[in-house]
């Protein structure tokens, strides 16, 4: 069963022509022996596991990227000391998730005069990854903005290294108008990165949510969009890195990973959130120029605030996806102004995975600590359920009478002696028998940035007739969750 499973999440992930990690992750020691170059960054490692890379060592991550690009890619690449150092298995996943927006029905085709895909890449850094990969994947011509002028020479160094596509690729300036903008930030990387990615797609309902923008947290950089796109010009997508920042000392709190990055690049004031209000302010101007507007989401609390804005301001569909690489959540959100050609359908109470974030976290409160409250709130109420501290899970299977308890919020608390002890595995079956008068799922807690967790939850069987409760559960999970270990209200 786990393997179908394996084998579905995979062909999801596939675009065409597209690369994907999971399926053939990097081979350290093969590309060691056809690069000299990458072998002095190789480590050895204990018999029957891959070898590594320092991930804290920027020369080394730098020298991955670039052998990756060249070895899987045929492209050829490079960026100064101290600038931001891109992943290429997340920089393909947003590639692939876009090739799947663009391929779909869901909106009129391409909107481009000569029906040939057009990008617009907004914070293309030094990198141009985004540009680079497209094009040499899918054959598509992008604009490139950025506003430094030391991302604009090597993003032209880099499109001109590659006479392949360099036609399809163009460099645009941005005027600075004073203040400090950022333009990309890249995410934790830890060794699993490079083995696993995933990505599921999800259609958003608008959800009933109070709009209040943060005083002080707009964003005041150069132009994002208007002012850059032309009035003849047409686009199908916009993409983008936003900052996930809002300050250096916040940037800096992992150091675990050493990816580079400018103040440019990686601060901006309000952060991400601030800076995809503007382009969604941007987008409202520009219905007509874009088929897609895109941008990656660094925390899930601002994933739902987004959405949010975008109902309120007449969207005709809000799409994200889920982007995963080892412990590292990301997310994709999109929106379009075109009519749908097919109006979506929606279903709320079938949603097999959904998550929270838990921000503000005391040093105190690490992720066992969440993850045993997870058992007891669900063990007090003599569920039952089993911890597995090497996965960082709690699984739950509940009985009908229960799931209509918890639904109406009258559960009875019992001895909290009650036996939730870990179930033993076997290889083929999981640690809960799914049947159809219990719900199974499974509680995750992941880390992200220090002071951050993230709490997924996953339903173990979607046909399950008690999958309606799951939401209701899960919300008043969150709710246990963040009455005791956040401290400030998000």
């Amino acid at each position: 069963m786990g393997g179908s499973k394996k084998r579905k999440r995979n062909e999801q992930q596939q675009g065409s022509n597209g690369i994907v990690y999971s399926e053939s992750p990097p081979d350290f020691a093969l590309l060691a022996s056809l690069y000299p170059s990458f072998h002095a960054f190789v480590q050895s490692s204990p018999p029957h596991m891959r070898p590594t890379i320092d991930w804290t060592d920027f020369n080394a991550t730098r020298e991955l990227t670039r052998v990756l690009l060249h070895h899987r890619h045929n492209l050829t690449w490079w960026i100064p000391d101290g600038q931001l150092c891109p992943t290429v298995p997340n920089r393909c996943n947003y590639i692939h998730w876009l090739q799947h927006l663009l391929s779909s029905d869901i909106i009129p085709g391409t909107i481009s005069r000569d029906a040939k895909v057009r990008g617009f890449d907004i914070g293309t850094g030094t990198s141009c990854i985004y540009p680079l990969l497209g094009a040499s994947l899918h054959g598509w011509s992008f604009v490139g903005s950025d506003v430094t002028d030391v991302a604009i020479e090597w993003a032209e160094k880099n499109v001109s290294s590659n006479s392949h596509i360099s036609h399809l690729i163009e460099i645009r300036k941005v005027k600075d108008n004073g203040n400090a903008p950022c333009v990309e930030v890249e995410e934790s990387v830890n060794s699993d990165q490079t083995n696993s990615c995933k990505k599921t797609d999800v259609e958003v309902a608008p959800l009933p949510l109070d709009l209040h923008v943060c005083e002080n947290k707009n964003y005041h950089g150069p132009p994002i969009l208007v002012g850059v796109v032309r009035d003849d010009e047409k686009f199908d997508f916009c993409m983008c890195n936003p900052p996930f920042f809002e300050s250096l000392k916040e940037a800096g709190l992992n150091p675990k990973t050493s990816c580079g990055g400018t103040s440019h690049e990686m601060v901006c004031p309000g952060g991400e959130r601030a800076f995809i209000i503007r382009i969604i302010e941007d987008s409202t101007q520009l219905k007509q120029h874009f088929r897609w507007f895109t941008s990656m989401v660094g925390k899930k609390s601002n994933l739902k605030y987004l959405v949010s804005t975008l109902w309120g301001l007449g969207v005709s569909i809000v799409k994200t996806t889920e982007f995963v690489q080892g412990r590292t959540f990301r997310w994709g959100l999109a929106w379009s102004f075109l009519p749908p050609v097919h109006k979506p359908s929606i279903s709320l109470s079938k949603k097999i995975n959904t998550s929270f974030t838990l921000e503000g976290l005391q040093r105190q409160h690490s992720a066992i600590n969440v993850l045993e409250t997870v058992k007891s709130h669900f063990s007090s109420h003599g569920l039952s359920c089993s911890l597995n501290t090497s996965s960082f899970t709690v699984d739950v299977a509940i009985s009908k009478d229960d799931c209509d308890s918890i639904s109406r919020n009258d559960l009875t608390i019992v001895n909290n002696s009650t036996d939730c002890q870990p179930k033993r595995e076997t290889s083929n079956e999981s640690s809960l028998n799914i049947s159809l008068e219990k719900l199974c799922f499974r509680i995750s807690v992941f880390q992200q940035i220090p002071g951050t967790l993230l709490v997924k939850g996953s339903l173990q069987d979607k046909n399950s007739p008690l999958s309606g409760a799951f939401s209701v559960i899960f919300q008043q999970l969150e709710e246990a969750l963040r009455s005791k270990f956040c401290t400030k209200s998000l």
